[in-house]
């Protein structure tokens, strides 16, 4: 991973996104400079190793992780339902 230090809310925060499905890399890598490659290292070190799998399978090929892949009916990085008071 490059230089960058992370406290431990941003780590929480950045594997919160990664997790989220309609939270592309390139959102992480403009909130705290992590491209791909540096989420993928810390998702691997911070979360067990069976969870980690699970969501490799689950970003991989997904299109709404990478904005260039997105389709243009999705506008914004969450879905409608994500953040509504229950």
């Amino acid at each position: 991973m490059r230089d960058i230090q992370l406290n431990e809310a941003a780590i929480s925060r950045v594997i919160e996104m990664a997790w989220e499905d309609r939270t592309p890399f390139e959102a992480i890598e403009a909130s705290f400079g992590l491209n791909e490659a540096d989420v993928i290292r810390i998702m691997r070190s911070e979360i067990k190793p069976t969870a980690f799998k699970r969501w490799r399978r689950r970003v991989s090929g997904r299109s709404t992780k990478h904005t260039a892949l997105r389709p243009p009916s999705v506008l914004r990085a969450y879905c409608p339902s994500q953040y509504k008071v229950r």
